[in-house]
C-alpha cells in the first residue's frame, strides 16, 4: 500500500445502535434532512450545512481526507438506515499521535440520546486502540453550555479557553473552551462509557 492509498483510508465503525461511516459526495440530501429538523444551520454556536452551503461542508471535509488530516464520518442509526448527523477527527497529527474529535452534529430527536454517547465510544476506541493516539482533544463554543456539558459527560477533562480562537461565519470572534482525554485516561474512560451504554 503506497502513502495515498494509506492517507486515504477511513473505516467505518458499528456500534449497536449507530454506524459512523465515511462521508461521501452523496450523503449532501441526508445531511439536509438531518439538520432540518430544527433548521440547525440557523444555530450560531456551531456550523451545520444548509442547502447553500452543504456541497463546499463536504468538499472541505473531502479535501482534509486527502490530505490525511481529516476524517469526517455521517452518522447512520442502525434501526432505520436514517442519517442523523456527522462528526469528524480533524487536527490529525500522526507524528504525535494526537488529533481532535469536532464538527459534530446531530438531529434534533437524537439529541441527548444514546447516539453521541455510543458515537463518541467508537470514535475514542477508534482513537485510542487503533491509532494509538496519546490525546484527543474536544473544543466548543464558550457560549455552548449543552456542548459543554456533553463533553465533561463522556469523560473529558476541561483544560482551558482559547481566546478569539475563531471566527464564526457571521462574524463573532469566538472564545474556545478546550477539553482532552490522554492515554492513561482512556481505560477509566472507555469503562464508564460502556456502563452508560449498558443501561
Amino acid at each position: 500500500m503506497n502513502d495515498i492509498d494509506r492517507r486515504l483510508m477511513q473505516p467505518t465503525l458499528t456500534g449497536k445502535t449507530v454506524e459512523l461511516q465515511p462521508l461521501q459526495r452523496e450523503h449532501a440530501q441526508g445531511l439536509l434532512d438531518a439538520a432540518a429538523e430544527g433548521q440547525l444551520w440557523n444555530m450560531k454556536l456551531t456550523v451545520v450545512p444548509g442547502a447553500g452551503t452543504v456541497d463546499g461542508y463536504i468538499a472541505t471535509a473531502l479535501e482534509g481526507r486527502a490530505a490525511g488530516t481529516v476524517m469526517p464520518f455521517v452518522i447512520v442509526r442502525r434501526d432505520t438506515g436514517a442519517l442523523v448527523g456527522s462528526t469528524r477527527f480533524w487536527k490529525i497529527d500522526r507524528v504525535n499521535r494526537k488529533l481532535e474529535i469536532g464538527h459534530t452534529w446531530l438531529g434534533e430527536s437524537v439529541q441527548r440520546s444514546a447516539v453521541n454517547t455510543e458515537a463518541k465510544y467508537l470514535l475514542l476506541c477508534h482513537a485510542f486502540e487503533t491509532m494509538q493516539c496519546v490525546r484527543v482533544q474536544f473544543t466548543t463554543d464558550e457560549l455552548n453550555e449543552k456542548s459543554r456539558a456533553a463533553i465533561l459527560r463522556i469523560g473529558a477533562k476541561q483544560e482551558g479557553v482559547v481566546r478569539h480562537e475563531r471566527i464564526m461565519p457571521d462574524g463573532r470572534k469566538r472564545n474556545s473552551v478546550r477539553f482532552s482525554i490522554i492515554d492513561e485516561e482512556w481505560s477509566e474512560v472507555k469503562a464508564m462509557l460502556e456502563a452508560k451504554l449498558a443501561r
